[in-house]
């Protein structure tokens, strides 16, 4: 059998063998795990001498570690596999064997499979196991049994004593079971190695120095500290944390020390014990020192500055000092204890704010933790003594230092994008930490901030374009986060009242900004800043409405910047600039139009096509996409800042027209091309469409600010936008096939609703024939119907006649679209969004007394498939249609109410029928016992409607007993017979208390009440 699976193994694993042999000897292989003599024969083959290939080996060893960790192996057979192992492992690793030890990966393997023997076999089986491996570590000249033993150590830790692993229960008692035993049996013995190993190696080897340290580190944290903190351990350890390289180069085994005082630190202890250990260590020394050695100091700014010192004793500072403030939190810390943590907290923070303020973000973010904790404990000791007020603003100047670009970075340089968004990253943290600030002490950061603003200001002043970009950045970032000082509302701590001091600094900020001429610096990233906190202070212009012409004239120019970034950025800001103070820019639509007119013309790239235009997405990491998704704003722009109050109807609907007709003229030339199904053609149309519904939206947003209804837009704003219809119609019919027309389409309609007003109302019908086409998706329909019901609530009063001609077509389309099968899940959800927005669309109609429609002689035909599709919605209670299913019982509840006829029975304490049921429908009132009722119970039935434990269902519940009583009312007697006569015969009930309760009480909580316990009853 041994040549057999190793035959097998070298078939796998070679890739030139043929598939099918590769494939057979896979299925051998996996069988061999399930047998339970595999293992053995697989020891054997790893043992053996000769040796196989590495593959053979690994791959047995492997099946092995199957067999013991999944508890195949019985305890005699576990003690077999001791031995054989430990026979290798004298052979191999003694330090006098002839053969080649193991490479890592098999050392790896075979350190696992004993590692597994450890857990089964320490407690009883093999006791010896330390001193096996120990014994191998202490021959002289044996670095193959050092390794092999440190290997050993790591593994256990791995597997009895990671924190980070969540394990079963039971393993956790093991673990701690195996923990006590090795504390108990070995541990003397193994502290005692670790530090007869720093002995012998420091100097001699570091690859095992490193190991031994990394190993005291990973346990440390389960065993007795005083095996680790003695003067003769300390005396090993310390100078491998201070040593140094003569050449500078980095020096693993330093790191390691460091780490492993790091988890020495980090070790759980009691709060006096913690603060003792950190002074007899020394650590403010220790980390004094390493802070003022050559690598991280005198090397800084230099190529040799070792990065991964200062990293590791940042972890090592920001270990002490997160513990120091838990400490100073523990109210029960006794005074002694709590006064020694401040006088550490005073000794470490110049430390901690070193490695902060680190120009690597890695080192800085390694203390921000610490730097939180500490921030978030100062903000609960109320007002701070003088002892702590001392260390804000060392500390806010940190944290204001650290958010400048360093002198490296190079803004908008497309090979540094992701240093750009780390440091963008980074500064949020960074800003969090200042919030953190100014809620302990407000008034500091208020007044640090406003000198480093007025200071920047000066020395702009002073140097102008010749400041270095870096200063203004930070200066303006700070005003752009003041507002969250200034302004109630704008931070994550929501303040009902403005604070008049930062509000009145603000205000001064924004003043000096605007009449700095900043807005003419050369760099790109303080222009697009200060466009930035122009639009996010537009309420400063609000108060300061002289400023407003100099910053429009500013964003005019800046709206054509040459850099990409900018250009496309400042078209959003300028577009919230104007829309934000519609109110307040005044008359100016024309210059800007002129100015801006450039940028107006729209050439679009299908993705792919490369193009020469200024706007091709080939410029920078901008797509061509999104760069015409940015122009859409500048349209928007325009028709803000063509409709503000100042502007007489009649020049908004000249300038309307200036815009508009250059893209009339585009469409018209590209439509012939668009029609042969030219991709490029059909994009520039799509464009336009959507630029004629973004201009609209602008216009539209000027009516939309009126508090109550829209009212009726100008005739000379709509006679234009009517054009715009117009035109669109004509793509929409002539395109209809593409889903991307159709989606520009809809969406330049639900835009123009605004500016068109009842002019809309004619068009309607071109409109469904176009959006709603044969090709038309079951969610395209839906979007459509929800547009149209925006256009009944508004234009109720004129819509009746165009509603009562479109009305049949249309729910003829939506009749198709809900019976086309569905496939999948997507086909699902549109399916109910569909029953949704139609159900809805019926419901608007009848809320809007317009319900005649659905009974005209129009669509008189059309008038049973539509109750017969909304009971067919009613009653379908599938996951997701529950929500159509209620709306659809409302529809049919208002449908009684206003076809049934008036009331002839009364509800109350004496219930009366006053006469026989004179529905407005002939037969209407036997339609509603038969079809409307009917569904009532048949839902009712229905195994998957749980009102007792849905909210969605009871909702539905409800309706079903408010559709009961409005039948009731509208045929008395009729309807109480056909109860007692038909349904609680067929439903085998006593209904004599749910009659009682339909019939006398005007809420509908007791009848819902009683169907609720009869569902409970019968399920």
């Amino acid at each position: 059998m041994d040549a057999q699976i190793e035959n097998a193994i070298e078939i796998g694993w070679n890739h030139a063998a043929d598939q099918d042999l590769k494939r057979q000897a896979f299925e051998f292989l996996n069988q061999l795990r399930t047998d339970p003599q595999a293992w053995q024969v697989c020891t054997t083959l790893f043992t053996r001498t000769p040796r196989t290939s590495e593959v053979v080996r690994l791959v047995c060893l492997e099946i092995v570690n199957n067999a013991v960790h999944s508890e195949a192996v019985d305890a005699a057979s576990l003690g077999f596999l001791k031995q054989s192992l430990l026979e290798y492992i004298g052979r191999i690793y003694s330090g006098d064997a002839q053969e080649q030890v193991d490479p890592a990966h098999i050392q790896n393997k075979l350190t696992q499979t004993l590692t597994y023997l450890f857990v089964f076999l320490y407690k009883e089986g093999w006791e010896s196991f330390i001193d096996d491996f120990l014994a191998l570590a202490h021959k002289d000249n044996n670095l193959p049994g050092v390794v092999m033993y440190l290997r050993i150590l790591g593994s256990i830790h791995d597997e009895i004593a990671d924190v980070m692993l969540s394990r079963p229960d039971n393993e956790v008692k093991r673990n701690n079971d195996l923990k006590d035993l090795v504390r108990d049996r070995d541990m003397q013995k193994i502290a005692g190695s670790w530090r007869d190993l720093l002995a012998r190696y420091s100097n001699r080897n570091d690859a095992v120095v490193e190991s031994t340290l990394k190993i005291i580190g990973k346990w440390v944290s389960w065993i007795d500290i005083h095996l680790v903190i003695n003067q003769e351990m300390l005396n090993l350890l310390l100078p491998l944390v201070g040593r140094t390289h003569a050449a500078g180069s980095e020096d693993k085994v330093r790191d390691a020390a460091v780490d492993t005082l790091t988890e020495i630190v980090a070790k759980k202890m009691k709060a006096s014990d913690k603060i003792e250990m950190i002074s007899f260590l020394n650590l403010c020394e220790i980390v004094t020192q390493l802070l003022a050695s050559p690598p991280l100091n005198e090397w800084k700014g230099t190529p040799r500055y070792d990065t991964d010192l200062a990293e590791a004793v940042a972890k090592l500072v920001n270990t002490i000092m997160a513990d120091v403030v838990r400490v100073l939190e523990d109210g029960k810390a006794d005074t002694d204890t709590r006064a020694k943590a401040e006088q550490l907290l005073r000794d470490f923070l110049p430390s901690l704010l070193r490695l902060f303020s680190d120009e690597f973000d890695e080192v800085c973010s390694t203390v921000i933790p610490s730097l939180t904790d500490l921030l978030t404990s100062l903000r609960k000791v109320g007002p701070l003594p003088p002892t702590y007020s001392e260390m804000l603003p060392p500390i806010l100047n940190a944290i204001v230092l650290k958010m400048r670009y360093d002198e490296t970075s190079n803004w908008g340089n497309e090979d540094e994008q992701t240093d750009e968004a780390e440091f963008q990253g980074l500064r949020k943290k960074l800003q969090i930490l200042q919030k953190s600030v100014a809620s302990v002490d407000e008034n500091l950061c208020i007044e640090f901030l406003s000198n480093l603003v007025a200071n920047m200001f000066s020395t702009l002043e002073q140097q102008g374009s010749q400041m270095d970009w870096r200063d203004l950045d930070l200066a303006l970032h700070e005003i752009y986060l003041f507002g969250e000082l200034a302004l109630p509302n704008m931070g994550l701590a929501q303040k009902s009242q403005p604070n008049p001091l930062a509000a009145e600094r603000l205000s001064v900020m924004m003043s000096k900004m605007v009449e700095s001429g900043i807005a003419n610096y050369p760099h790109p990233a303080i222009l697009l800043q200060y466009m930035e906190i122009c639009t996010r202070y537009y309420s400063f212009f609000e108060d300061q409405q002289r400023y407003i012409p100099q910053v429009l004239e500013n964003f005019v120019r800046l709206v054509h910047h040459d850099h990409v970034r900018i250009r496309t950025r400042s078209w959003y800001l300028f577009h919230r600039f104007v829309k934000t103070l519609r109110a307040q820019v005044g008359n100016v639509a024309k210059t800007v139009i002129e100015s801006i007119g450039d940028l107006l013309p729209i050439k679009a790239e299908v993705p792919g096509n490369d193009a020469d235009d200024d706007m091709s997405s080939d410029e920078s990491d901008h797509s061509a996409d999104a760069v015409f998704n940015s122009q859409l704003y500048l349209y928007e722009a325009i028709g803000c800042i063509s409709s503000t109050s100042a502007t007489p109807p009649a020049d908004q609907g000249l300038y309307a027209r200036s815009v508009m007709e250059p893209l009339f003229s585009d469409m018209s030339v590209h439509m012939e091309r668009a029609k042969a199904g030219d991709s490029q053609a059909v994009l520039q149309v799509h464009h336009i469409i959507m630029a004629l519904g973004t201009l609209a939206n602008g216009f539209a947003e000027a009516q939309g600010a009126q508090p109550n209804k829209r009212p009726q837009p100008h005739e000379a704003i709509s006679n234009e936008f009517s054009r715009a219809a117009e035109a669109i119609l004509i793509a929409l019919n002539q395109l209809s096939a593409s889903d991307d027309i159709r989606a520009a389409c809809r969406s330049a309609f639900s835009r123009l609703l605004g500016v068109l007003g009842a002019a809309v109302l004619p068009q309607l019908p071109q409109w469904i024939e176009g959006l709603l086409s044969r090709s038309s998706s079951k969610d395209e329909m839906a979007m459509f119907l929800r547009l149209l019901e925006q256009v009944v609530y508004n234009f109720k009063g004129e819509i009746y006649n165009i509603l009562d001609l479109l009305l049949t077509p249309l729910l003829q389309r939506v009749f198709s679209g809900l019976a086309e099968p569905i496939s999948g899940t997507d086909d699902e959800i549109q399916l109910q969004e569909l029953r949704r927005e139609y159900v809805s669309f019926v419901q608007v109609i009848l809320l809007n007394d317009l319900g005649g429609v659905l009974v005209s002689g129009s669509n008189q035909a059309t008038f049973e498939s539509l109750v017969s599709s909304i009971i067919n919605i009613a009653k379908t209670l599938t996951h997701g249609n529950l929500v159509p299913s209620r709306i659809a019982f409302n529809v049919l509840s208002r449908m009684a109410t206003q076809w049934g006829g008036p009331d002839v029975a009364t509800i109350g304490e004496n219930p009366v029928t006053t006469g026989a049921p004179a529905p407005a429908i002939p037969g209407f009132d036997q339609f509603m016992i038969g079809h409307f009722h009917g569904l009532c119970w048949t839902v009712l039935q229905d195994a998957g409607f749980r009102p007792n434990t849905d909210a969605q269902s009871r909702q539905i519940l409800n309706e079903i007993a408010g559709i009961q009583q409005v039948i009731y009312a509208k045929t008395g007697e009729a309807f109480v017979n056909h109860l007692q006569g038909v349904t609680f015969p067929q439903l085998g009930i006593d209904g004599t208390e749910y009659l009682r309760l339909l019939t006398t009480s005007k809420d509908k909580k007791p009848v819902v009440g009683w169907l609720l316990g009869l569902l409970k009853g019968r399920r």
